[in-house]
């Protein structure tokens, strides 16, 4: 027996015949001549060995075997006219993939809001955060793993770009009633007998060290690693530690009077943060919305009024 080599043009033929009851209405809807559809069904039964359809009677009925490709019709269109419109959709822009992996954990309490706001405008990219990938992201990012890396530390690599999202200034955090509290600003040495609270990063990755103590070759007496930013906070209210962290995190506890701010150096510090992609995927519409989102975030005021964060 001959294999028979079914196409998607059969099924729809199939499907536009007992739809419609007969070949001359089919042929209106598949928009082709009765004949050339005749022929075509005749051609796959010559194939099959089997008739398809039942012409002794009006309208046409579908033989066993007739039904049997109706069912496959019914089962596998719907999924092929799926993938048409997200292939369409695609090609537009409104549907991808956005993995982004994190260099910057306080970036947490930024990047959520972005989220949360580029997917009301595109609700069928498919998002996740791969925090995990922290200190393989640009290589990651390089064989497609990922999509987007959030970084401060911009480099020349091949094929990928470095956006400019925000400037921040990294501040130390302390109790109101620390010593450094009273301070126009602090240095590296300032913080030699002090328990650092920091995020569970490497060093290097930590604006506190990267930037500011292991230059000056200053190390703190302790360092104490905590995951969350409201714990953080909470600790260097109760007098457990300092901290240093972003600006833009710090401002909405800004007016809490258990928290004292201070820059870092005479004239404060300032850093940038930068979203990290690869070069031919820039201009993809929910790319440059995402890009749009993330720079006006981290610079919108605060959602409540600065209050304490431990009432």
């Amino acid at each position: 027996m001959n294999p028979v080599h079914l196409e998607l043009r059969h099924l729809r033929s199939i499907q536009a015949i007992h739809t419609q009851g007969g070949l001359a209405r089919a042929a209106d809807v598949l928009n082709i001549t009765q004949s050339a559809l005749s022929h075509q069904v005749k051609a796959i039964e010559t194939l099959a060995g089997v008739e398809l359809f039942i012409r002794s009677v009006k309208p046409m009925r579908l033989t066993p075997a007739g039904q049997r490709l109706l069912r496959l019709a019914d089962e596998v269109l719907p999924m092929v006219r799926d993938a048409e419109a997200d292939l369409r959709k695609a090609g537009a822009g409104d549907i991808g993939r956005l993995h982004i992996a994190m260099e910057c954990h306080a970036c947490f309490d930024w990047l959520l809001p972005v989220l949360d706001r580029f997917r009301r405008s595109f609700p069928e990219v498919e998002i996740d955060i791969r925090a995990g990938l922290a200190f393989s992201a640009l290589p990651a990012l390089a064989g497609g793993e990922i999509d987007v890396v959030i970084s401060m530390d911009p480099e020349d690599l091949a094929g990928i770009t470095f956006q400019p999202l925000f400037r921040y200034a990294p501040t130390l955090v302390v109790a109101s009633s620390h010593e450094l509290a009273s301070r126009p600003f602090v240095r590296p040495e300032d913080l030699a007998d002090q328990c650092l609270i920091t995020y569970p990063m490497d060093r290097q990755k930590l604006d506190a060290f990267s930037q500011f103590l292991t230059p000056a070759g200053v190390q703190p007496r302790e360092v104490r690693q905590v995951e969350l930013t409201e714990l953080s906070l909470m600790l260097v209210s109760a007098g457990r530690g300092v901290a240093v962290m972003p600006d833009w995190v710090l401002r909405r506890h800004a007016a809490s009077p258990d928290l004292a701010l201070v820059p870092l150096g005479e004239g404060g510090m300032e850093r940038g943060v930068y979203a990290a992609l690869r070069r031919p995927e820039l201009h993809r519409p929910y790319i440059a919305q995402f890009l749009e989102l993330a720079r006006t975030e981290a610079v919108r005021a605060p959602r409540q009024p600065p209050q304490s964060p431990f009432l």
